[in-house]
């Protein structure tokens, strides 16, 4: 049957809302012990409950943490590096109370830490000396920020956590060489973020279990090291941007440090979160690992004795969580057409198998979008990068005389990277007949550290500036109608898209996601792994304060004329709701359309299953009443307030 002809944006889909959430789960930690693999689910139908589940091969994968148990920690709020093994034993981070709990075989979780003001990451199994290896997160009340301490934490049932170093503000990514004598971590401190400047640190463990004299390994304030590991023949590899690329490297015991990779490609990622794995040392002679290149990953075998590497061919093109025992690697894989999976492959025939999948939810390939990968000139004679995706739905074509309305997408961070990998959430629009334009602009990873870098200062103007030239690129070559631009973000992404319609005559309208509006309100009440991240982006502040009002939307609502919808959570502390409530009570004065849309219980990111699918559908209603369409869907409908006094919702 040929397509119907049909006004983009009224497209119908198969693609509803709630299939963004039903089944669908977001992977977290992955481990492999015993030859078993672990792994988290945070799952949006049980309100984002985190569940550890256990796949042993020749079998089914087993949910191994009863309700209301979720392994989540809430270390640098983001959290991650949640969970361990070690044989029988799964080491975890509650979320309810951030205590370390074990659980052996199917038993029931038994705490291991006491009730404190204290929040655990990176745990490291020390089975030597009957104990773990971890980050702690320490918020005693008298501490003008919490302090963060590489900690030992006994197994004997005594609850004893004592400090292994300290005197830094940051620490992460312990790890335990195969005799257990050896410890390496990375650090660092303010203003630094982990991506600008990590030091690697290693020291013997004596017998009494503390440290002996501390070696410096590598790095300073303008290298980025990443994921230290030890290899059984005592050799400790790690990844460092030393040459603006983030390659591989290898220390011998002698002291003398080897590049294992030389390539223009970024082998590493920003640090968000505790627990992220880009590589792993699969044998004495093998390594296993992800690189980033123009926009796409790729999967390598790295020969250790030559360097040389081989590339896995398999039809992916994204890998996190990188995992690899006797001859098998783990990893979370996903491509244009596939959802992120944890899969297995075979290191020696690349023979691969998906064990479980993200999502459910994926259309029939005559109803997905593939990208296609940009590079588009923008301000300072410089370029910048986006993923492309037209508007697609085998059932509807749009108007012969008319271009889509383009959503162009903007990741959070503001140092982070959009991937070329299925989205549910991307499809969601392109179904429905939007194009989608998901950009990467400068200051994103897997470019390289200087065009990382060069959001330096910049934030506010450069990403900003990307977003619209990217916009006015594609309605220049006919795919976008020039009307009907939208901007979309979270978090960084949100305060991108405020600042992009207070300071651009660019587009129709955007919806923000717990966006900043106030960059002076963002310094001065966040939590400790950001506090002083803005003084790399922005400046220092106070100090910077005119640059900072220079470059707050909500300083600028004579500019700021564009209809936008705002979504809260009301927990949140990353970006708290008076940024939100800030630039919603001042469009209001201003009879500017706006929409609020709070959630009670949500943090930084939505987790409630009812709450994602409110979420798309209250944007797409928003999106209808601004650029003058109805949407094919039935959608319970949003206020608007159309200015003081006039709060519809019709």
């Amino acid at each position: 049957m040929a397509p119907q002809i049909a006004p983009y944006g009224t497209w119908k889909s198969p693609l509803s809302a709630e299939h963004l959430v039903q089944g669908t789960v977001r992977f977290g930690d992955v481990v492999v012990d015993s030859g078993r693999v672990f792994w988290i689910e945070s799952r949006p139908e049980q309100a984002g409950r985190c569940v550890i589940v256990r796949w042993t091969p020749g079998e089914e994968p087993a949910d191994l943490l009863p309700a209301p148990f979720s392994a989540r920690t809430t270390a640098h709020e983001y959290g991650g590096g949640a969970l361990t093994a070690a044989g029988d034993t799964v080491y975890f981070v509650n979320y309810q109370d951030q205590r370390i709990y074990s659980v052996a075989g199917n038993g029931t979780p038994q705490a291991i830490t006491g009730e404190a003001p204290q929040r655990f990451a990176d745990l490291v199994a020390d089975p030597l000396r009957n104990r773990l290896i971890a980050v702690r997160e320490n918020h005693a009340a008298d501490a003008e920020e919490p302090v963060n301490e590489l900690v030992a934490v006994a197994l004997d049932g005594s609850g004893s956590v004592k400090t292994l170093a300290s005197g830094f503000d940051f620490v992460a990514s312990p790890s335990l060489d195969a005799e257990q004598q050896r410890i390496a971590w990375l650090s660092w401190n303010h203003p630094n973020m982990p991506w600008d400047g990590t030091e690697l640190t290693m020291a013997m463990v004596t017998g009494d279990g503390s440290l002996g004299d501390l070696t410096p390994v590598a790095g300073g304030t303008e290298e980025s090291i990443f994921q230290p590991i030890w290899s059984a023949d005592g050799s400790l590899y790690f990844i460092s941007d030393r040459t603006n690329w983030w390659n591989l490297y290898r220390y011998e015991p002698s002291g003398t440090i080897t590049a294992m990779t030389t390539l223009e490609a970024d082998f590493g990622m920003p640090q968000w979160v505790f627990g992220m794995s880009a590589y792993a040392v699969a044998s004495a002679d093998m390594i296993v690992a992800r690189y980033a290149q123009h926009g796409r990953e790729h999967l390598v075998r790295i020969d250790t004795r030559s360097r040389a590497l081989s590339h896995l061919e398999i039809p992916f093109t994204s890998y996190g969580g990188i995992r690899a025992s006797a001859g098998q690697a783990f990893a979370i894989a996903g491509s244009a057409r596939c959802e992120n999976s944890l899969v297995t492959i075979n290191l020696d025939s690349a023979e691969f198998r998906i064990v479980r999948r993200s999502s459910p939810a994926i259309p029939q390939e005559e109803f997905v979008s593939v990208p296609e990968s940009i590079e588009f000139p923008t301000s300072s004679d410089q370029t910048a990068h986006a993923f492309y995706y037209p508007p697609h739905n085998g059932d509807f074509i749009g108007p012969a005389d008319e271009a889509p309305p383009l959503i162009v997408m903007i990741h959070g961070g503001p140092t982070s990277a959009t991937s070329e990998v299925f989205s549910a959430k991307v499809q969601f629009w392109t179904t429905r007949g939007f194009a989608v334009c998901d950009v990467n602009y400068r200051g994103s990873t897997g470019y390289g550290r200087e065009y990382r870098n060069r959001l330096r200062g910049n934030w506010g103007v450069f990403d900003v500036a990307d977003a619209a030239f990217a916009a006015q690129y594609l309605a220049g070559l006919g795919k976008a109608d020039v009307n009907k631009l939208l901007i979309r973000g979270g978090s960084a992404g949100g305060y991108t898209t405020l600042a992009a319609l207070a300071f651009y005559n660019v587009f129709a309208a955007g919806a923000s996601y717990y966006g900043v509006s106030d960059l002076g309100l963002l310094a001065t009440d966040t939590h400790k792994f950001e506090s002083r991240y803005l003084d790399q982006l922005v400046g220092p502040y106070p100090a910077a304060k005119e640059i900072y009002d220079e470059r707050s939307p909500i300083h600028h609502l004579d500019q700021f004329d564009r209809p936008v919808i705002l979504f809260q959570g009301l927990e949140d502390r990353v970006v708290p709701p008076n940024q939100a409530e800030a630039i919603l009570a001042a469009l209001q004065d201003k009879a500017v359309p706006v929409a609020y849309v709070p959630f009670e219980g949500e943090q930084h990111g939505f987790r409630k299953a009812e709450n994602i699918i409110r979420c798309h559908e209250a944007e797409l209603y928003f999106y209808g009443k601004i650029l003058g369409f109805r949407p094919a869907d039935e959608i319970e409908p949003v206020e608007i307030s159309w200015g003081k006094g006039n709060t519809v919702a019709e």
